[in-house]
């Protein structure tokens, strides 16, 4: 079964990366402030588009109540999410401090744009703390349940 992102965080981590590519390329201590921000978010991004987004595909069919057994090819996405959430929570961590050192760096240079930007990626990072990490790890274990593993 292929897992897929919803298109709504798709095209949400597109538009931050793009906001972020722009800021990066603005040059002097915003620029580069930017560049830190993007050094720590590249790989998080990429670590949940690996195991953290993609059990989320399966939201619509699971509230329907459908279950089928190649659903359990997600668990070792939710697993791995189980596993790796405190490193994850840390790299937000650092993506938050440099978030401040942006938005920082952005309002020193009447930038309102790239503040706004970093405030925007800051409410990101929560809502993904707060939200889809644990819907996530929360399909591991209903389908556990269901699929009885």
């Amino acid at each position: 079964m292929e897992f897929k992102i919803p298109q709504s965080l798709t095209s949400e981590h597109q538009g931050l990366h793009s906001e972020l590519e722009k800021a990066t390329k603005i040059g002097g201590y915003v620029g580069d402030a930017a560049k830190v921000v993007a050094k720590a978010l590249h790989p998080h991004f990429v670590r949940e588009e690996e195991c953290a987004l993609p059990p989320l595909g399966l939201l619509p069919i699971l509230a329907k109540g459908e279950i089928s057994p190649d659903m359990e090819e997600a668990l070792s996405m939710t697993d791995r999410l189980k596993a790796e959430l405190p490193q994850m929570l840390e790299e937000h961590k650092s993506i938050v401090s440099a978030l401040k050192g942006l938005s920082f760096a952005a309002t020193k240079a009447n930038k309102k744009e790239i503040a706004k930007f970093a405030e925007k990626l800051t409410l990101h990072a929560q809502m993904e703390e707060e939200l889809l990490y644990p819907t996530t790890i929360l399909i591991g274990e209903y389908l556990k349940i269901k699929l009885k593993k």
